[in-house]
Protein backbone atom coordinates (compact mmCIF):
# COMPACT_ATOMS: atom_id res chain seq x y z
CA UNK A 1 0.00 0.00 0.00
CA UNK A 2 2.13 3.41 -0.59
CA UNK A 3 1.64 5.85 1.85
CA UNK A 4 0.20 9.39 0.76
CA UNK A 5 1.62 12.59 1.91
CA UNK A 6 -1.03 12.67 3.97
CA UNK A 7 -0.73 9.18 5.79
CA UNK A 8 2.73 10.95 6.39
CA UNK A 9 1.61 13.81 8.00
CA UNK A 10 -1.08 11.82 9.69
CA UNK A 11 1.79 9.63 11.36
CA UNK A 12 3.58 12.18 12.30
CA UNK A 13 1.01 13.89 14.63
CA UNK A 14 0.31 10.86 16.18
CA UNK A 15 3.53 10.33 17.41
CA UNK A 16 4.42 13.87 18.70
CA UNK A 17 1.06 13.68 20.28
CA UNK A 18 2.29 10.01 22.37
CA UNK A 19 5.58 12.10 22.69
CA UNK A 20 3.38 14.81 24.66
CA UNK A 21 1.03 13.10 26.15
CA UNK A 22 4.04 10.92 27.51
CA UNK A 23 6.37 13.53 29.03
CA UNK A 24 3.25 14.95 30.56
CA UNK A 25 1.99 11.51 32.44
CA UNK A 26 5.86 11.57 33.62
CA UNK A 27 6.00 15.20 34.60
CA UNK A 28 2.57 15.33 36.03
CA UNK A 29 3.58 11.77 38.07
CA UNK A 30 7.12 13.49 39.67
CA UNK A 31 4.94 16.65 40.93
CA UNK A 32 2.51 14.72 42.21
CA UNK A 33 5.04 12.52 44.43
CA UNK A 34 7.37 15.63 44.92
CA UNK A 35 4.52 17.91 46.85
CA UNK A 36 3.50 14.91 48.67
CA UNK A 37 7.42 14.71 50.17
CA UNK A 38 8.17 18.80 50.05
CA UNK A 39 9.41 19.43 53.91
CA UNK A 40 9.49 15.40 55.26
CA UNK A 41 12.72 14.26 53.68
CA UNK A 42 16.21 15.24 56.25
CA UNK A 43 19.46 14.68 55.33
CA UNK A 44 21.09 15.91 58.63
CA UNK A 45 20.65 13.59 60.90
CA UNK A 46 20.78 16.37 64.09
CA UNK A 47 17.11 18.08 62.85
CA UNK A 48 15.11 14.71 61.71
CA UNK A 49 12.78 14.31 64.66
CA UNK A 50 12.40 11.01 66.62
CA UNK A 51 10.29 7.87 65.40
CA UNK A 52 10.48 4.58 66.73
CA UNK A 53 10.62 2.69 64.05
CA UNK A 54 12.97 2.90 60.96
CA UNK A 55 12.00 1.24 57.80
CA UNK A 56 14.89 0.94 55.44
CA UNK A 57 14.37 0.00 51.88
CA UNK A 58 15.32 -3.03 50.70
CA UNK A 59 18.10 -3.60 47.43
CA UNK A 60 20.41 -6.04 46.24
CA UNK A 61 23.90 -6.36 48.26
CA UNK A 62 25.75 -6.55 45.10
CA UNK A 63 25.57 -5.79 41.19
CA UNK A 64 25.16 -8.26 38.36
CA UNK A 65 28.56 -8.14 37.56
CA UNK A 66 29.90 -8.90 41.39
CA UNK A 67 30.42 -5.11 42.47
CA UNK A 68 29.31 -3.82 45.91
CA UNK A 69 25.68 -1.97 45.40
CA UNK A 70 26.51 1.77 46.62
CA UNK A 71 22.88 1.99 47.35
CA UNK A 72 22.70 -0.99 49.78
CA UNK A 73 26.28 0.29 51.29
CA UNK A 74 24.36 4.19 51.87
CA UNK A 75 21.57 2.58 53.11
CA UNK A 76 22.96 0.81 55.35
CA UNK A 77 25.48 3.78 56.79
CA UNK A 78 22.44 5.88 57.10
CA UNK A 79 20.44 3.49 59.35
CA UNK A 80 23.43 2.95 60.95
CA UNK A 81 23.47 7.02 62.05
CA UNK A 82 20.03 7.42 62.38
CA UNK A 83 20.07 4.34 65.37
CA UNK A 84 23.29 5.74 67.04
CA UNK A 85 21.89 9.27 66.76
CA UNK A 86 19.14 8.12 68.87
CA UNK A 87 16.51 9.20 66.08
CA UNK A 88 15.39 5.73 66.29
CA UNK A 89 14.98 2.82 68.40
CA UNK A 90 13.97 0.07 65.73
CA UNK A 91 15.05 -1.22 62.43
CA UNK A 92 12.47 -2.80 59.90
CA UNK A 93 14.36 -4.33 56.87
CA UNK A 94 12.15 -4.74 54.19
CA UNK A 95 13.15 -6.36 50.86
CA UNK A 96 12.45 -9.09 48.30
CA UNK A 97 13.37 -12.66 49.67
CA UNK A 98 11.08 -14.84 46.71
CA UNK A 99 13.85 -17.12 45.65
CA UNK A 100 16.13 -19.34 47.78
CA UNK A 101 19.45 -17.54 48.07
CA UNK A 102 18.55 -14.04 47.45
CA UNK A 103 17.78 -12.20 50.55
CA UNK A 104 17.98 -8.62 50.61
CA UNK A 105 16.38 -8.21 54.19
CA UNK A 106 18.86 -10.81 56.27
CA UNK A 107 21.78 -9.00 53.80
CA UNK A 108 21.04 -5.83 55.24
CA UNK A 109 20.44 -7.41 58.87
CA UNK A 110 23.88 -8.37 58.47
CA UNK A 111 25.17 -5.56 57.72
CA UNK A 112 23.61 -3.70 60.08
CA UNK A 113 24.65 -6.24 63.37
CA UNK A 114 27.85 -6.06 61.99
CA UNK A 115 27.94 -1.93 62.15
CA UNK A 116 27.00 -1.97 65.66
CA UNK A 117 23.20 -1.86 65.83
CA UNK A 118 21.96 -4.86 68.26
CA UNK A 119 20.49 -8.19 66.27
CA UNK A 120 17.23 -7.84 68.43
CA UNK A 121 16.48 -4.25 67.41
CA UNK A 122 16.54 -5.30 63.90
CA UNK A 123 13.01 -6.50 62.21
CA UNK A 124 13.21 -8.43 58.72
CA UNK A 125 10.45 -8.00 56.42
CA UNK A 126 11.03 -10.87 53.77
CA UNK A 127 7.68 -10.03 51.48
CA UNK A 128 8.84 -6.38 50.58
CA UNK A 129 8.57 -7.49 47.36
CA UNK A 130 8.37 -3.64 46.05
CA UNK A 131 8.32 -0.32 47.52
CA UNK A 132 4.34 -0.33 47.43
CA UNK A 133 4.47 -3.52 49.83
CA UNK A 134 7.36 -2.42 52.33
CA UNK A 135 4.85 0.65 53.04
CA UNK A 136 1.42 -1.30 53.29
CA UNK A 137 2.94 -3.88 55.36
CA UNK A 138 4.95 -1.94 57.68
CA UNK A 139 1.43 -0.62 58.78
CA UNK A 140 -0.77 -3.69 58.13
CA UNK A 141 1.60 -6.46 59.54
CA UNK A 142 4.02 -4.24 61.63
CA UNK A 143 1.44 -2.27 63.36
CA UNK A 144 3.59 1.03 62.69
CA UNK A 145 2.04 4.24 61.17
CA UNK A 146 4.42 6.86 62.20
CA UNK A 147 8.13 5.71 60.60
CA UNK A 148 11.20 7.08 59.00
CA UNK A 149 12.03 5.76 55.75
CA UNK A 150 15.62 5.02 55.00
CA UNK A 151 16.56 5.06 51.51
CA UNK A 152 18.31 7.38 48.61
CA UNK A 153 16.03 10.67 48.27
CA UNK A 154 14.49 9.84 45.39
CA UNK A 155 13.54 6.83 46.59
CA UNK A 156 11.79 8.69 49.96
CA UNK A 157 10.37 10.77 47.91
CA UNK A 158 8.08 7.83 45.92
CA UNK A 159 7.54 5.89 49.31
CA UNK A 160 6.37 9.30 51.13
CA UNK A 161 3.71 9.45 48.56
CA UNK A 162 2.30 6.12 48.67
CA UNK A 163 2.47 6.42 52.88
CA UNK A 164 0.46 9.47 52.54
CA UNK A 165 -1.96 7.84 50.61
CA UNK A 166 -2.27 4.64 53.07
CA UNK A 167 -2.95 6.56 56.53
CA UNK A 168 1.16 6.21 57.14
CA UNK A 169 3.02 9.60 58.95
CA UNK A 170 6.04 9.25 56.97
CA UNK A 171 9.40 11.01 57.32
CA UNK A 172 12.45 10.38 55.14
CA UNK A 173 16.12 10.12 56.04
CA UNK A 174 17.92 10.86 52.99
CA UNK A 175 21.29 8.10 52.50
CA UNK A 176 24.06 9.46 50.56
CA UNK A 177 23.31 9.43 46.54
CA UNK A 178 25.04 7.67 43.81
CA UNK A 179 26.72 9.50 41.04
CA UNK A 180 25.03 9.27 37.86
CA UNK A 181 27.00 7.09 36.01
CA UNK A 182 26.71 4.75 38.75
CA UNK A 183 22.79 5.31 39.37
CA UNK A 184 21.56 5.87 35.33
CA UNK A 185 19.62 2.63 34.76
CA UNK A 186 18.19 3.29 38.73
CA UNK A 187 17.15 7.00 37.52
CA UNK A 188 15.56 5.42 34.41
CA UNK A 189 13.53 2.86 36.33
CA UNK A 190 12.86 5.15 38.65
CA UNK A 191 11.11 7.72 36.56
CA UNK A 192 9.07 4.24 35.20
CA UNK A 193 8.12 3.43 38.78
CA UNK A 194 6.48 6.91 39.54
CA UNK A 195 3.98 6.80 36.68
CA UNK A 196 3.18 2.76 37.83
CA UNK A 197 2.91 4.77 41.90
CA UNK A 198 0.63 6.99 41.03
CA UNK A 199 -1.71 4.42 39.25
CA UNK A 200 -1.12 2.04 41.84
CA UNK A 201 -2.59 4.78 44.54
CA UNK A 202 -5.18 6.70 42.17
CA UNK A 203 -6.16 4.39 39.79
CA UNK A 204 -5.66 0.37 40.13
CA UNK A 205 -6.22 0.54 43.74
CA UNK A 206 -3.47 -2.15 44.19
CA UNK A 207 -2.89 -4.54 47.24
CA UNK A 208 0.34 -5.86 48.36
CA UNK A 209 1.11 -9.63 46.98
CA UNK A 210 1.23 -10.65 50.64
CA UNK A 211 0.42 -9.80 54.17
CA UNK A 212 0.45 -12.44 56.82
CA UNK A 213 0.62 -13.03 60.54
CA UNK A 214 0.91 -9.75 62.42
CA UNK A 215 4.96 -8.91 63.85
CA UNK A 216 4.74 -6.71 67.02
CA UNK A 217 7.86 -4.72 67.44
CA UNK A 218 10.34 -4.70 70.46
CA UNK A 219 8.33 -7.80 72.16
CA UNK A 220 8.90 -11.38 71.58
CA UNK A 221 10.57 -13.19 68.50
CA UNK A 222 9.57 -12.48 64.71
CA UNK A 223 12.08 -13.57 62.53
CA UNK A 224 10.06 -16.93 62.41
CA UNK A 225 7.13 -15.29 61.17
CA UNK A 226 8.82 -13.49 58.93
CA UNK A 227 9.93 -16.05 57.31
CA UNK A 228 6.72 -18.07 57.41
CA UNK A 229 5.65 -15.08 55.29
CA UNK A 230 8.07 -15.09 52.99
CA UNK A 231 8.14 -19.02 52.17
CA UNK A 232 3.81 -18.52 52.31
CA UNK A 233 4.22 -15.77 49.63
CA UNK A 234 6.32 -18.26 47.44
CA UNK A 235 3.85 -21.19 47.53
CA UNK A 236 1.04 -18.84 46.36
CA UNK A 237 3.34 -17.42 43.95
Amino acid sequence: MMVTENMKRSLKMIFAMAVIVGLAVFTGAGALIQAAAKGRTYSDVSTIPFRRVGLVLGCSQRLSDGRANLFFAHRVSAAVQLFKAHKVDYVIVSGDNHVVGYDEPTDMKKALVRAGIPAERVYCDFAGFRTFDSIIRVKEVFGQKRITIISQEFHNQRAIYIAEAHGVDALGFNAEDVDSFNSFRTRLRERIARVKTVLDVCLLRTHPKFLGPKIEIGEGSQQGFGRYVAQRAIREG
